[in-house]
């Protein structure tokens, strides 16, 4: 019965890898490489973590990155399939807008943010990348925005 509760859990996770990164160390003997996974994951219902894992091969960078992002989860306040008001968050050199929107707008977001509120459940959002476009600050910025949102 529990197995059974536990396999329900982990199908309905929702994970998506943002970026790999192949990152070259150049030492006197030589070039050393490894990677870097970032990921993003959610249960639909509200709830998202992200994870930036460092490994020398990409399945294990994947498999850090999964397994802290499970661990770093936080709640999203949500009104219905958006968002309660408007909000800005900021990250570094990132701004991140999260607009409320009416259904049946969908999803109106660039790839690092679209993945963020598929995670979280959110079907109907206007959202706008300001200054930066990197993918780990613009997902702070993202998560920073739905730590800020109160409720009405």
């Amino acid at each position: 019965m529990e197995n059974k509760r536990r396999e329900q859990d982990q199908s309905a996770i929702f994970e998506k890898i943002i970026k790999i990164n192949r990152v070259t160390k150049v030492t006197k003997g030589g070039k050393k490489m490894s990677f870097s996974a970032l990921v993003v994951i959610g249960d639909k219902k509200g709830n998202v973590g992200y994870a930036l894992g460092k490994a020398n091969e990409v399945a294990t960078a994947i498999r850090k990155s999964l397994s802290q992002a499970k661990k770093n989860m936080i709640k999203v306040r949500l009104n219905g399939t958006t968002i309660p008001h408007e909000v800005i968050g900021e990250f570094g050199g990132a701004k991140v807008l999260l607009k409320p929107a009416s259904d049946g707008t969908g999803v109106i977001a660039s790839g690092s943010v679209r993945a963020v509120c598929d995670a979280v459940g959110i079907h109907n959002i206007l959202t706008k990348c300001l200054k930066s476009k990197n993918p780990v600050n613009v997902i702070k910025a993202t998560i920073d925005g739905f730590q800020n949102l109160i409720e009405k």
